[in-house]
């Protein structure tokens, strides 16, 4: 049998612990729940990684960089008002607000002490 998952989710969520972080968990078959990551993968996978034969890391990653780039500075999306997510940044710091609130919800009472159960299970 193989275990890897099982060995990397807990790599994570000791990690996580040691740098002070709250797992967040998206409930089985509940991928709104992540809707934002959910609609850059698909784009990604769609425009980029289906289309994309990489010759190796280094091309990989300076294709990768382009298109990160592409989406961030030239792409309007239509959740930010049709402004490109670095227009959409420099609009909250010039209103002097900082940052918006996250997005994600925060977790759930009782998933740092799972996180924590799970670690010590191994």
């Amino acid at each position: 049998m193989c275990y890897g998952t099982e060995f990397t989710a807990n790599a994570i969520l000791a990690w996580c612990k040691d740098h002070e972080i709250e797992w967040h968990y998206i409930a089985p078959g509940k991928p709104m729940q992540n809707g934002y990551v959910e609609s850059f993968n698909g784009r990604m996978r769609d425009e980029l990684l289906n289309e994309t034969l990489f010759h190796g890391l280094d091309h990989a990653r300076a294709v990768i960089r382009e298109w990160a780039e592409d989406y961030n500075t030239c792409r309007p999306h239509s959740s930010i008002g049709y402004q490109t997510p670095a227009g959409y940044a420099e609009t909250i710091f010039a209103m002097g607000s900082g940052m918006p609130d996250p997005i994600a919800n925060k977790a759930p009472k009782g998933i740092t002490a799972t996180a924590a159960a799970l670690i010590r299970a191994g």
